[in-house]
């Protein structure tokens, strides 16, 4: 089975060297590409505020953060939901660079890619649509994926929204299977039910074309040229 998870974070702003952390996690699961309600998402209290330009993006206050757990108390439990699944975050040097900084002040905890393989959709989505924006609203646009209730972002909302960005642009949906647990910002919230699944990439057929359909086919590009020119 293929277990990966979408991941997002909220921190309290964009450079680590100012002091700044990581205040919410969000993370989908989806296995064998369906989706499982099997999902993480955990708010976290920190000893700074949010710099202005971070709060307008997310609107997490240090008072709604107040009685939330701080990193460390969660970290084991976060290590014990992503360890050996495929981890596909957008631009995700910067969210791996927060968290490694989070395992960095926790002693006998190494770096997020020592448990999790990492791919970034934001190189894919580049690779797909090059010269084009590629933000999540960019491609959410361009895939017609509905995102009119984000109004703010929100780590597990983004990691949602990524999830169906991922299914469209690497070949659609197979199923879906939604939780029942609901936090009461609305947010699924299954921390405490994960799965330990074991990962095996399974390949799937290549179907060569034989030499009628070439040429059928370099028959119908050279029409088009024909008639564009």
């Amino acid at each position: 089975m293929l277990r990966q998870i979408f991941l997002d974070t909220e921190t309290t702003g964009l450079e680590i060297r100012d002091g700044n952390r990581i205040i919410e996690i969000g993370c989908v699961e989806m296995v064998d590409r369906k989706l499982t309600g099997n999902n993480y998402h955990q708010y976290i209290k920190v000893d700074r505020e949010s710099e202005e330009g971070a709060l307008k993006v997310h609107g997490i206050t240090s008072e709604f953060l107040a009685d939330k757990p701080y990193f460390d108390s969660i970290a084991t439990d976060f290590l014990d939901y992503v360890k050996g699944a495929e981890l596909i975050i957008h631009n995700a040097p910067f969210d791996v660079a927060f968290i490694n900084n989070e395992f960095s002040l926790i002693s006998g905890i190494k770096k997020l890619e020592d448990y999790c393989e990492i791919n970034d959709s934001l190189v894919l989505a580049r690779q797909m649509h090059p010269g084009q924006r590629n933000s999540l609203d960019a491609l959410c646009k361009r895939y017609d994926i509905k995102n009119e209730h984000r109004q703010l972002h929100g780590a597990l909302l983004d990691s949602e929204i990524l999830a169906d960005v991922y299914l469209a642009m690497t070949g659609g949906q197979t199923d879906l299977l939604l939780g029942d647990d609901t936090s009461l910002d609305g947010a699924t919230n299954t921390t405490n039910s994960f799965r330990k699944i074991a990962t095996k990439r399974q390949s799937l057929p290549i179907i060569q074309a034989n030499n009628d359909e070439l040429k059928a086919h370099q028959k119908y590009l050279e029409s088009i040229e024909a008639k564009v020119w």
